[in-house]
Formats: structure tokens, C-alpha cells, sequence
């Protein structure tokens, strides 16, 4: 349709009438090519934000300065009008690694910095919602290569952005986000240093590295302002501090590139090596370009390929309880309960059954053990398994078989439980005793009723991933009593389970209470001879995907009750429900039990006998389960912002 005015159509209908007085035959003409379309509305403006969003359209480094062009909207993508501040720094890449001089430096300077109110600098208005910003730096050349940040917007009506990584060389850093972030899940969110500073990219994924780096950078500087420490030393000595079984020597943790150095007396290695030492010294002479994380895994001094070895070419069965009516017991009637473990290793061509007796007396092992335990309701209710009685039997195929008394008498609370096995076998490893620096294998076996008949395969909820515990705890060791880190911790859960009634420092019972309490609550308020907490402490408690990758079912959780010694300083009486044993190991005040208990919770209920059969009373799901109105995914983390 034709855009016309009032004017233009007088004119035209005056004109059709003279046509027609003049002989028309009353036909249309043929219409014309329609015009262009008049301007569309302006889009909307706004003066302040909550959230800024920066698009970077261009920059450009020259000499002496680094001119960007860009594009601010807010939260609700509106252009946002009357934009004051703007900084900008350039870490420039030069032949020692990332570099940015500060002004009192004394030394050569690189890079540099710049805000609005720098001496030469301009923030211009291009459009609404888009801007120039010249920003001077004296020592950038239009050869300077570097990370570029930018940022803008702060003060009381525009929100300050992210900080941006407008550009940054290839290979520049050998960590990533994603390693970092393992760990610190959403550093952005924590509260350790400047978590503001936390940079993204321009298309708004996370760029943890390259933004500490645009400040701690490869060069260490002994005089010239703040964050003088560089990002090597932040990740090799601050790491250092870990409390249990962090390894800053297992490069691969941090490190998911190859890190190539050229200098073993650099900065990178110093940190952690006097380059006065002899053996510093002849690596130094012998060396050519080596990765250093292989040169780390390799080192017998730390021992971490072996373990790795060791891990990755063995594996352990374990049989279902079985009753042997030969035994012969001091204290005991006679007959009991066995289970049999047996291990193999796969390194060859084909696996072979190693000999567990032959290795245990040569000192390769230093454990090879089992417990019987109850099991209901797919999960473990105890160890009525006596300590201390018993019996080992070397089979002839290499396998050991490890037996009890019979069970029946020793605790009644078991009848209505039926039963399963673990066994534990651990490498010795350098001359410690293997329980805590050695390789520990745990199987659980098929679960059988008291008679022995199977009655289903071994089955325990176990909500967290296979790599929750040696994502942190990377040195491939145990945590202690032969239990090591792998799949979750699962083997711990022979020990620390709901019937078990453990004590762990009074911090927790059961598993997932103990863990949570001792990463967060009251057991990890005092872990160290110093009586310092522990490093997780400075960890997100709220960023459950570390180790609940998968989310919280809070609806999957057994309705059945943990025995709960540890919520009362060692008296054994005492039961739990288990959500609020759950949240209750971290929010343990008085409010927060005082809501639990309203919702039916508890964790004073008296024991009582075939306990693990009772249901309880608490109804958290209803409120709290994924999904709901207050579910848990709205107090805690369970996606990474990666």
C-alpha cells in the first residue's frame, strides 16, 4: 500500500476528475511500484539497569592506545542511554608469558590500563546504546598482543558489567575454566577473593582463567603495586594448603593441556623448587622441551603413576555370604558365615588371579579383609559381623576367604535384615602401611537371606558421580582404615552406612550427613593439629554439583532411619530421619532443626528394636523435592554455569 499525505491526494483526486471530464473511459491505470517503508519506531531506551549487557562490535589496538566500539542493553534488553565510566586493561603477551606493568614499576613496562578519567581517554556516544571508548595506553604498540578486558557501567543508575575478555592470544594459559571450575563450580558466586572479577567471553561463557590472568599474569614483579603473585604460584602454593589427599603434583587436575616448559628455572617450577638443588640443577642441564605434567605423574618420588597403574590394572569379586558348617570357633558354636574375595589383574594379554596369601606375606598387601553386613530396603543397616573373630582361609586358586561365627544370637536386631558382603584389598605402597597411602579395592557381593539363598543382587542408593570425591582428592591415596576415594566414595559406605552408628569426630552419621558435616558443617570446623578447617570450608556449599552432578531426588530417599551416635556425642540410643539428617549436618542451628522437626523430622528418636523397619515421620519432599514450590534447586546448585 502507497504511503501518501493529505496534499498529494487532493492532488491526485483533482486530476482524475479533469481526466474524466475530458473523455475518460472510466478505467483504472495500471498501479505503481509501491514506495519504501517509512521508519520503523525507535527502539526503547533506558537510564539505569540492573544487569548490563555489553556487545562488543570492534577493537582496535594502535599506538598507544586500544579503542573499543560496543553496545549496552539491560536486563530486559532495552539500549540503555547516559553511560559514564568504562576500564579497560591489555596484558600484553611478551617472551617470559602474560605481563601488565603498573605505574610505580620500575622495571621495563607493558601493557597498561585505562578508565574514563585517564588523561586522554573518551567515552562517546555513537548511538543510543552505542559507544566509543578510546582508551589511552602508553606502552601498547599496534603489534602488542595480550589479553584485552573491558568493563563497564558502575554507580548508583547503571549496573557495572561483567568483565569482558575482548580478546586473548592462542595457548595463552594451559588451565581452563572447566578444570577450575571442578572444584570452584561458580567462582563468581564464592566468596574468595574478588569473585567479581570473574571474566566471561563475548559470547558470555565464563573465561575464569584469562581473567585473573589480565592481573596475575607470568611475571613476577617484586616491586610495582597489587597481585604481585602470578597465576603459577596462585595454583601451585595456595593449592599446597589442601587439608586430605590434594596433590598439587598431579598436574592433570589443573592442567587439561600439555604444559610444555622451556625453563625449569622459571617461575613456574620455582615456586616449588630451589633451583640451588643439585638434582634442580641437573634436570635443568639435561633437559629439553618436556611436558611437566607427565614429568610430575612419573616422578617415584611421588608415586602417582603407579598408583594410577595399580588402579587402572586391577580389580577385586567378592562371593555372597556363604555358611560353612566346619568351622571351629574358641567362643563361638560352631559353623559361620564366609565370603571370598578374589583379585585379579589385567594388564596382560589376559587377566590373571593373583595369589592374595603369597602377596599379603611378601608385603605387596598390607589388607585383605571382609564384613558381613545387613541389608534392607537397599541399604546397608550394619555389621553384625564380630570384630576380632575372624578366621582367613587361603584357597588354592589364590583367593582368600574371610569367615565369621554365625549370626544368629549375636544380634537379633538382624532377623528381619538379609545379608551381604565387602571385602577390601590394599596395595602397600613406599613403607607406610597401606591404609592411608596405599591402593584400596572395595566389591560388595549378591545379597543373600539367612539360609544363603540370593535374593537379589547388591543395591544401595548412592546419589552422587563416580568422580564427586577424587576430583579434589586426586592423588589416588585412601582417606583412611583402607577406604579410598574412588566412585564416590562408595567405599566408604562399608563402614559409614545407616546401621553402622559411627561417631566421625560427632560430626554426622550415615554417609551423606558425615560428608556434608565434615566438607561444611561442624566437622570441618577444627580437622587439623593446628585446629585449622578445612579447605573445603572456602568451597560454595550452595554448588552441590560437585558432587550431586546429577541432582537430588529428595523423593528417591529410603524412609528409613539412621542410627545417629554422632548427633550425640557417642550415645548409641539415638536415631535419625534421613533428610533431615541430611540437611541438619550443615544447617544445624536451632531454627533450622526447630523447622525440620515441625515437618515430622527428628534426630533423637530412641532406638528401638528391628529400628531399620520403622518408617519415619518427615515430610520434606512435599515442599522440597526438584520441582516444588520451595524445591531444592532453588537454594542449591545442581547445573553448572559452564
Amino acid at each position: 500500500m502507497k504511503v501518501l499525505n493529505k496534499r498529494y491526494l487532493a492532488l491526485i483526486v483533482a486530476a482524475a476528475m479533469g481526466v474524466s471530464a475530458c473523455g475518460s473511459d472510466g478505467k483504472d491505470g495500471a498501479d505503481g511500484e509501491d514506495g519504501a517503508p517509512g521508519p520503523g519506531p525507535n527502539p526503547p531506551t533506558v537510564e539505569a539497569s540492573e544487569i548490563t549487557n555489553v556487545e562488543v562490535i570492534n577493537h582496535v589496538i594502535e599506538e598507544g592506545k586500544v579503542t573499543f566500539e560496543f553496545q549496552i542493553t539491560n536486563e530486559d534488553d532495552a539500549l540503555i542511554v547516559g553511560l559514564q565510566k568504562a576500564n579497560a586493561e591489555l596484558s600484553a603477551m611478551t617472551e617470559n608469558g602474560i605481563a601488565r606493568s603498573r605505574d610505580s614499576y620500575e622495571g621495563v613496562q607493558v601493557g597498561g590500563s585505562a578508565s574514563e578519567t585517564t588523561e586522554g581517554a573518551s567515552l562517546t556516544v555513537l548511538d543510543n546504546g552505542n559507544y566509543e571508548f578510546v582508551a589511552p595506553m602508553p606502552h601498547v604498540t599496534a603489534g602488542t598482543d595480550g589479553i584485552v578486558r573491558l568493563a563497564v557501567g558502575g554507580g548508583d543508575a547503571i549496573a557495572k558489567s561483567r568483565y569482558i575478555i575482548v580478546s586473548k592470544p592462542d595457548n595463552v594459559h594451559t588451565t581452563t575454566t572447566e578444570t577450575c571450575q571442578s572444584c570452584h563450580v561458580d567462582y563468581a558466586a564464592s566468596h574468595l577473593k574478588h569473585p567479581s572479577y570473574t571474566a566471561i567471553n563475548t559470547d558470555g561463557e565464563t573465561d575464569l582463567v584469562a581473567g585473573c590472568m589480565t592481573c596475575h599474569g607470568n611475571v613476577a614483579r617484586d616491586d610495582g603495586g597489587y597481585a604481585r603473585n602470578t597465576m603459577q604460584k596462585i595454583g601451585h602454593i595456595n593449592h599446597q594448603k589442601f587439608e586430605k589427599d590434594f596433590a598439587p603434583t598431579n598436574c592433570y587436575t589443573c592442567h587439561a593441556e600439555p604444559v610444555i616448559n622451556t625453563s625449569i628455572a622459571g617461575n613456574g617450577c620455582s615456586d616449588c623448587h630451589s633451583t640451588d638443588n643439585a638434582d634442580i640443577q641437573a634436570i635443568i642441564a639435561s633437559s629439553n622441551e618436556f611436558d611437566a605434567r607427565a614429568f610430575h605423574a612419573n616422578s617415584a618420588l611421588i608415586g602417582l603413576e603407579e598408583r594410577q597403574n595399580i588402579r587402572a590394572n586391577h580389580y577385586t569379586t567378592t562371593s555372597a555370604p556363604y555358611i560353612d558348617d566346619s568351622l571351629v570357633w574358641d567362643n563361638y558354636p560352631q559353623g559361620g558365615w564366609c565370603t571370598t574375595v578374589a583379585l585379579f589383574n589385567t594388564e596382560g594379554e589376559s587377566e590373571v588371579q593373583l595369589n592374595i596369601g603369597q602377596m599379603y606375606a611378601a608385603g605387596t598387601l598390607t589388607y585383605a579383609g571382609a564384613y558381613i553386613h545387613g541389608h534392607f530396603n537397599d541399604s546397608l543397616v550394619g555389621r553384625p559381623s564380630p570384630r576380632g573373630a575372624d578366621q582367613y582361609i587361603e584357597n588354592e586358586d589364590g583367593s582368600r576367604s574371610i569367615c565369621y561365627p554365625h549370626l544368629d544370637g549375636l544380634d537379633s536386631s538382624y532377623r528381619l535384615a538379609d545379608l551381604v558382603a565387602s571385602t577390601r584389598v590394599t596395595f602397600k605402597q613406599f613403607e607406610d602401611d597401606g591404609g592411608y597411602d596405599g591402593v584400596s579395592f572395595t566389591s560388595y557381593s549378591d545379597v543373600v537371606d539367612h539360609t544363603g539363598v540370593k535374593t537379589q543382587e547388591y543395591e544401595r542408593r548412592h546419589a552422587v558421580t563416580t568422580d564427586s570425591c577424587t576430583t579434589c582428592h586426586n592423588n589416588e591415596t585412601n582417606y583412611h582404615k583402607n577406604g579410598s576415594y574412588t566412585e564416590g566414595g562408595l567405599d566408604c559406605v562399608a563402614c559409614h552406612n545407616n546401621g553402622q552408628d559411627r561417631s566421625a569426630k560427632n560430626s554426622a552419621p550415615g554417609f551423606g550427613p558425615m560428608v556434608h558435616s565434615m566438607h561444611w558443617g561442624v566437622g570441618a570446623s577444627a580437622t587439623d593439629p593446628d585446629g585449622n578447617p578445612n579447605s573445603a570450608t572456602k568451597l560454595n556449599a550452595e554448588n552441590c554439583i560437585s558432587c550431586h552432578a546429577d541432582g537430588i531426588d529428595l523423593n528417591a530417599i529410603p524412609n528409613q532411619f539412621i542410627r545417629a551416635k554422632a548427633f550425640h556425642g557417642g550415645d548409641n540410643t539415638k536415631m535419625a530421619s534421613p533428610i533431615t539428617a541430611n540437611c541438619f549436618a550443615c544447617h544445624n542451628d536451632d531454627s533450622a532443626l526447630n523447622h525440620m522437626i515441625q515437618q515430622g523430622g527428628s534426630i533423637d528418636e530412641e532406638v528401638v528394636a528391628d529400628w531399620y523397619t520403622q518408617p519415619t515421620s518427615e515430610s520434606c519432599a512435599t515442599c522440597h523435592a526438584e520441582g516444588k514450590s520451595y524445591g531444592i534447586e532453588k537454594f542449591h546448585i545442581f547445573e553448572r554455569s559452564f
